[in-house]
């Protein structure tokens, strides 16, 4: 991760396909994480199921509704995960609005996005890729005026540690809030309520571990993530993918 990221952003991710005719779809799941996406392609990319014809360099909020990228043909993709708190921090816009939805970079005030794209079209490698970007986090933050709420980020904290699975109750008691005071600023910081952070963490880690182990025993994995029993596990899955469990390993397997 590069250093001016570092503090915002979780991890990078970067897809490339040179096949020119292909049709790809790109799943995406809940997770708890806003992002950066910048991408270079022969044709538009679409966010499905709205259809909506995506910018080639974009903010997206948080994922609920299970989505997918679908483009035709050659592409380069990189994806920057943010940290929760970082998109009022590094941007201003409100998270409420950008829930299940994307914001075009170059509606940025203050900063010279056109500049950074213009410089990102003329680059192939993913190091000098990475290195621009990161240029342009500083340039956001030169023009940050918004603090970050310490509470909500040690919310955030606490139920990242616990995969999801620490009860709203305790993080109230940690933080010394009232539920209504927790609930509004985090809605207001994060653009989901604390309850649904949590929830949403909790399938991620379920899922992670669906993915990542080559033994998958389902009610087992319902149970390592504290799912009140099986009928939960499953609800809650089928709410972030629109799949039971099963049906995602039969999709997922090859």
């Amino acid at each position: 991760m590069h250093k001016s990221i570092e503090p915002f952003g979780k991890d990078i991710c970067v897809l490339e396909m040179d096949d020119t005719d292909t049709e790809k779809k790109l799943p995406f799941y809940a997770d708890g994480f806003a992002g950066i996406i910048y991408s270079k392609s022969a044709n538009p990319f679409y966010q499905q199921p709205k259809g909506k014809k995506l910018p080639g360099f974009y903010l997206y909020g948080q994922t609920v509704e299970p989505i997918t990228l679908d483009v035709t043909g050659a592409f380069k993709l990189i994806l920057i995960r943010l940290y929760p708190f970082a998109v009022r921090i590094l941007l201003g816009v409100d998270p409420k609005v950008l829930k299940d939805d994307c914001y075009d970079l170059r509606l940025v005030e203050n900063v010279d996005t056109k500049h950074t794209l213009e410089k990102l079209e003329q680059l192939d490698d993913w190091d000098d890729i990475i290195e621009v970007i990161a240029d342009y986090f500083n340039e956001l933050l030169k023009n940050a005026s918004i603090n970050p709420d310490y509470r909500i980020k040690l919310a955030i904290n606490l139920i990242l540690k616990t995969n999801g699975t620490i009860s709203i109750k305790e993080v109230r008691d940690k933080l010394c809030v009232t539920e209504r005071t927790l609930e509004r600023h985090f809605l207001k910081e994060i653009g989901v309520t604390a309850k649904q952070f949590a929830k949403i963490i909790q399938f991620r880690s379920a899922i992670k571990q669906m993915t990542e182990t080559d033994y998958v025993n389902l009610t087992e994995i319902g149970y390592d993530n504290r799912f009140a029993d099986q009928s939960h596990f499953i609800r809650s899955f089928k709410r972030y993918t629109g799949k039971t469990p099963k049906e995602f390993l039969q999709q997922v397997s090859p």
